[in-house]
């Protein structure tokens, strides 16, 4: 019996082999560029970090100075807080809207697709182009904006672009519109989802709109309010396009944000060490919001399950 056995797994074994081999001619092609496009230039990232590299001349190895040098850096505290300011003004503002509209277009009323496509273009819309359009819509004499404001108050707009309060305000806004349309369409699905007997039961108990929306809506769809988040927020701290088409980080850095400090310190000052350190300090705070996020939606998403 054994013998029989074992010319089985004998016979068999060519046949497992050659599968092996196929399915890792098949995967083969992925993980090469998994490894070359992603795990080395890690590596190397992580290598410049720890020497000082300029554009002529060989890498020096200097260990752990340019993190020290960041962490005593009044700029790169300042530019920190840009980022955060920049974030902490985006997510909640496109996590509302993108909720808001996706609760006024959920339903298949007639004209509604209209208005879901008209909303999800800017989505599809080249950054670059978008952030032009809006430099230009933010424009202090001939900006459409401020010609409103003169037809409608009578008065000179601001400088939105050259005012050191006004700048990063303006330029959340337009982010917020560039992609509130990607979230209103996941909480369109998610609303979708939201099954019937559900809302039937509340108003059977004698909820009103407002008790229902907070009691069964909100609760089926926070699996879908974390995604929104967590990909808002990480977005949100690698902004660079919007900044770097209206504002060149100005004025007087009120909208340099980190990204951008990391091109201009590799791409403009040619210290590609310190870029590369600071490249992997923001990684790792994208981290570590990551995982707070994570942690925390123990305590509030809701799973069926």
């Amino acid at each position: 019996m054994s013998g029989e056995l074992a010319a089985a797994i004998k016979r068999k074994h060519p046949l497992s082999r050659e599968a092996a081999i196929t399915g890792w001619l098949f995967v083969a092609p992925m993980v090469l560029g998994f490894i070359i496009f992603l795990i080395a230039p890690l590596v190397m990232a992580f290598y410049m970090s720890l020497t000082d590299w300029p554009i002529l001349g060989d890498a020096q190895f200097i260990g752990f100075a340019n993190y020290k040098a960041i962490i005593v850096d009044t700029e790169f505290w300042k530019i920190l807080g840009n980022t955060i300011y920049f974030s902490a003004g985006l997510v909640p503002l496109n996590i509302i809207l993108a909720l808001g509209l996706a609760l006024l277009l959920a339903k298949g009323k007639p004209g509604m697709g209209l208005f879901r496509t008209a909303i999800f273009v800017p989505v599809m819309t080249s950054l670059i182009v978008w952030a032009i359009v809006w430099k230009y819509l933010f424009a202090t004499d001939t900006g459409f904006i401020n010609q409103l404001i003169q037809l409608f108050f009578g008065v000179q707009g601001p400088a939105w672009l050259y005012n050191a309060q006004l700048a990063m305000p303006a330029v959340i806004v337009t982010s917020v519109l560039k992609n509130v349309g990607l979230n209103m369409v996941l909480f369109i699905a998610a609303l979708q989802q939201v099954p019937a007997q559900l809302y039937e039961a509340a108003k059977i108990d004698g909820a009103g709109r407002r008790t229902a929306f907070f009691q069964v809506t909100v609760p089926m769809i926070t699996p879908t309010i974390f995604l929104t988040v967590i990909m808002t927020v990480i977005g949100s701290l690698k902004v660079f396009g919007q900044i770097y088409v209206m504002t060149q980080g100005g004025p007087s850095g009120s909208t340099k944000v980190l990204v951008y400090y990391i091109w201009e310190k590799a791409f403009k000052l040619f210290e590609f060490g310190y870029a590369s350190a600071l490249a992997y300090i923001l990684f790792f705070i994208i981290l570590i919001f990551t995982l707070i996020q994570w942690q925390l939606r123990k305590r509030w998403v809701f799973h069926e399950s």
